[in-house]
């Protein structure tokens, strides 16, 4: 799994249409091994980070938890604190 795709569910404030965008643009990246795409599948590229990040707001907004949202901040803290630790 590519590092930088964050998980995005049950945190507050709410995932935003930027940070979906953002995470299928890497997931795609990833499958596709390209970077930046070709002017030839440049469209192909586009379109498919658009329909994983269709996707992936529907399965965000339809997930549902019994658990505390977490707070952004504490776990990026955490983040960096495991980094520092590798």
């Amino acid at each position: 799994m590519c590092r930088s795709i964050k998980p995005l569910f049950n945190f507050d404030p709410p995932v935003t249409e930027a940070e979906i965008r953002a995470a299928s643009l890497q997931f795609v990246r990833k499958i596709s091994g390209f970077a930046k795409p070709s002017k030839a599948n440049e469209a192909a590229f586009l379109a498919a980070v658009e329909e994983v990040a269709s996707v992936s707001d529907r399965l965000l907004r339809a997930l549902e938890t019994n658990t505390p949202a977490k707070n952004r901040d504490e776990e990026a803290a955490k983040a960096r604190a495991k980094f520092r630790a590798r």
